[in-house]
């Protein structure tokens, strides 16, 4: 059976996913269902050993074991922490990750002027949505900043917006205001609030509230009247509750997208799975490879191999045993 990892290394939180490809079937492909997730916080000095032994730590509380993950991909948008979590898939899983990013199928066109600078976690948020909801769709992102991904109804990613997240936006206060504090995000008996407490919250969550309804207003006019409002993140339920124009909440979107994509990419059978192990073709490297004419491969694979080099002073065994 094949056993998932999805990994979205953000920059408060890491959230995980385990999904098991059970024998059902739906359109000749095996069904992936979302059995475990779990968020960690994001630590950036944190090392490959630290990061391996929390992830055992959960997989023992959830009754599962490192040795049933068969395939792994990870979207990063904290540079320092890619190889951290890439060094763990080999150590931990025995596994090379897939990573999001040029090179991987989405089956999404990017119509930013420069796709590089589009953070992953929002082509993958995007792609959720629209194989959801289809398009045109906006997918809002309650994050450390908040974010809106549009979607045009033939399903290219036109870009979007991106403003402070709520906590990013508190801290900011408290770091600024000597006389406000932090405040938990819930809601205010009223939007006036009485107190120092209750003001700040009334401005945070009917604040934010206000924000994504005039935002969607504003999107709507240029991408359609009749555009879906998908909203995820830690804090979407509280924000949806005071919001006009989310129509609904998808907690785990960016999980199920990284699924999406890992189908998308994944050996089509045994025999392409065996050769991408041997490879390590599970990984960002391999997924750019596969598909390239067979006088291309030669480079790619000596490319491959310079860059394990650079980064870890260690030939790959492909390289040894031809040497």
């Amino acid at each position: 059976m094949t056993t998932l990892l999805v990994i979205d290394i953000g920059n408060t939180n890491v959230s995980l996913g385990l999904f098991d490809y059970t024998s059902s079937k739906r359109g000749g492909e095996h069904v992936g269902t979302l059995a475990q997730h779990w968020r960690i916080g994001t630590h950036r000095e944190q090392t490959s050993d630290e990061v391996a032994l929390t992830l055992s730590g959960l997989f023992e509380h959830a009754g599962r074991t490192a040795g049933e993950v068969t395939d792994i991909i990870i979207c990063s948008v904290v540079p320092p922490l890619l190889p951290i979590f890439e060094r763990v898939s080999t150590k931990l899983f025995d596994r090379a990750a897939l990573v999001v990013g040029p090179g991987v199928r989405t089956g999404m066109p990017v119509r930013y002027e420069n796709p590089r600078e589009v953070g992953a976690d929002r082509i993958v948020n995007a792609l959720a949505a629209f194989e959801m909801f289809g398009g045109p769709v906006i997918a809002v992102d309650f994050g450390t900043a908040t974010t809106f991904d549009c979607v045009s109804r033939g399903g290219e990613y036109l870009g979007g917006a991106i403003f402070p997240g709520i906590h990013t936006s508190m801290e900011a206060l408290f770091e600024r205001a000597s006389m406000l504090h932090r405040v938990e995000i819930v809601r205010p008996k009223s939007v006036i609030g009485r107190t120092t407490t209750t003001a700040l919250q009334s401005g945070l969550l009917y604040g934010t509230a206000g924000v994504v309804d005039s935002m969607v207003e504003r999107i709507r006019a240029e991408l359609g009247a009749d555009a879906r409002v998908v909203a995820t993140g830690g804090l979407a339920h509280r924000v949806a509750h005071e919001s006009a124009s989310i129509e609904r909440v998808e907690p785990f979107l960016t999980l199920e997208g990284l699924r999406m994509i890992y189908e998308r990419n994944r050996p089509t059978d045994t025999a392409q799975r065996g050769a991408a192990s041997r490879s390590g073709g599970t990984g960002r490297a391999a997924g750019r490879a596969r598909g390239r004419r067979p006088a291309a491969r030669t480079e790619a694979v000596a490319s491959r191999a310079d860059s394990l080099v650079a980064r870890t002073g260690q030939e790959p065994r492909s390289a040894k045993k031809e040497k």
